[in-house]
């Protein structure tokens, strides 16, 4: 997933915590829950999107976001109103194209997540929610 464009790190693993909620994969909810509350500084978000993203504590751009994503993860059309709703949060339509690749890549993952019967490393439920030790 490039750097480029106008989704940031946080932004996009909030879209892999929501769609994976959906898929009901425990490996991505619980690992990629600990990137977004690294990336976005926000220890609640996370936990927040993985039990309903609908009642998440979500701002509009946020919620623009997540509203085509899910449409995505449900095989559902994007909208002309969706689009333009996008646009008017400063994203555009490479950014569209970056929410539906990561909803699509993550779609697989959790599948083979499944398929492997992978576990989060226990690490993963802290990150994010404790201060790190000094080395």
């Amino acid at each position: 997933m490039a750097d480029r464009g106008n989704l940031t790190k946080a932004d996009k693993e909030m879209i892999i915590v929501a769609t994976s909620a959906t898929n009901r994969c425990q490996y991505c909810i619980v690992a990629h829950g600990a990137l977004h509350r690294i990336y976005s500084k926000n220890p609640y978000l996370a936990d927040q999107l993985a039990a309903n993203w609908e009642t998440a504590n979500l701002d509009d751009r946020q919620r623009a976001i997540l509203d085509v994503a899910m449409d995505i993860c449900d095989c559902e059309p994007i909208t002309d109103d969706q689009i333009e709703e996008l646009k008017n949060h400063g994203l555009d339509i490479e950014d569209l194209w970056d929410i539906g690749s990561v909803t699509s890549l993550f779609a697989l993952s959790n599948r083979m997540a499944y398929t492997m019967n992978l576990k989060p490393n226990t690490q993963f439920y802290l990150m994010g929610r404790v201060p790190r030790e000094k080395k």
